[in-house]
């Protein structure tokens, strides 16, 4: 009976363990996505084309960026899983923890992926606009907050 109760205190402690390495990693998409402060001063300034297109090729960079660490991600969980006797007790926490970081990385690329369509179709949006003379021009934007969001 003493074996029993060890093994499913060890099982209950793992699943433990899976949950706050989850936890921790769904911290991080928080983080990406709450946003830094230059970069929502950059979104508030922007008001021409140029504008626009130049934070969708940042979120697009950004995403590329993401879709790369994910991929890398891909290539170690399969590592773990083919080689799973090499970590010992470790290895499902390792795999847990992999597959946190692949999910989130996946998700914050779509998000930034999607940005960049947003500012995209804002920028074509405002190109079409007869009264784009209107519109207050930011000339310093890309020389000055742009490369500030590149953290």
């Amino acid at each position: 009976m003493v074996t029993t109760l060890g093994k499913k205190v060890k099982v209950v402690f793992s699943v433990l363990s899976a949950l706050g390495l989850l936890a921790s990693c769904s911290s991080m998409r928080a983080y990406e996505t709450r946003g830094h402060p230059a970069r929502q001063a950059a979104i508030q300034n922007a008001t021409t084309p140029s504008n626009h297109k130049a934070l969708a090729k940042y979120h697009d960079d950004k995403a590329k960026d993401l879709w790369v660490k994910a991929k890398e991600q891909k290539q170690l969980l399969e590592h773990y899983e083919e080689k799973s006797y090499l970590y010992g007790k470790r290895a499902q926490d390792l795999q847990a923890h992999t597959w946190a970081l692949i999910r989130n990385y996946e998700l914050t690329a779509t998000a930034n992926e999607k940005e960049a369509v947003a500012h995209r179709k804002t920028a074509s949006e405002i190109e079409k606009d007869t009264n784009f003379a209107s519109h207050p021009q930011k000339v310093n934007f890309i020389n000055e907050i742009l490369p500030k969001l590149r953290l």
